[in-house]
């Protein structure tokens, strides 16, 4: 079993995909519903989220949808975040699940790491688990293995 951090969830846990973490860290269009689920929902990430998320805020900075100052900020909120999230670490049997996602479900790498990690958190029973994603793709994979997706 993949290592994770160890603390108390004290709301309903939900595992979080990166496309539903930034919009916590930079106002985009679908902010207020992430936000009410965050409310609502712990965050349960991937051991690799946290550099997900710095690609996508540095990608908003390079198209110029971030200024430095804004961009600072965003990376201030991803580091407050991550003091309250619970992290599944990487395994040898999360990797041999996700390349096989990979192949069943038509996933990117990152992708299939990603619902690999959900599938650890649950222990292989996603069903009543929730699972959040602003990508179209995953969203499907992750409905096919049993997930609730809530939408984005």
């Amino acid at each position: 079993m993949a290592g994770r951090t160890r603390r108390t969830l004290t709301r309903s846990p939900a595992f979080w995909d990166t496309s539903a973490l930034v919009p916590l860290c930079v106002r985009q269009r679908i902010t207020p519903q992430v936000t009410a689920y965050y409310h609502a929902h712990e965050i349960v990430v991937w051991w690799f989220t946290p550099v997900e998320i710095a690609s996508a805020l540095a990608r908003l900075k390079r198209m110029r949808q971030l200024d430095p100052a804004d961009c600072a900020q965003a990376h201030r909120l991803a580091m407050a975040l991550s003091d309250s999230w619970f992290l599944i670490r990487p395994s040898d049997a999360l990797r041999t699940r996700a390349m096989q996602l990979v192949d069943q479900y038509d996933l990117r790498a990152a992708d299939a790491l990603q619902l690999s990690a959900a599938l650890e958190w649950c222990e292989g029973a996603p069903r009543g688990r929730v699972f959040l994603t602003a990508d179209q793709k995953l969203q499907a994979a992750a409905v096919l293995c049993g997930f609730s997706v809530l939408p984005i």
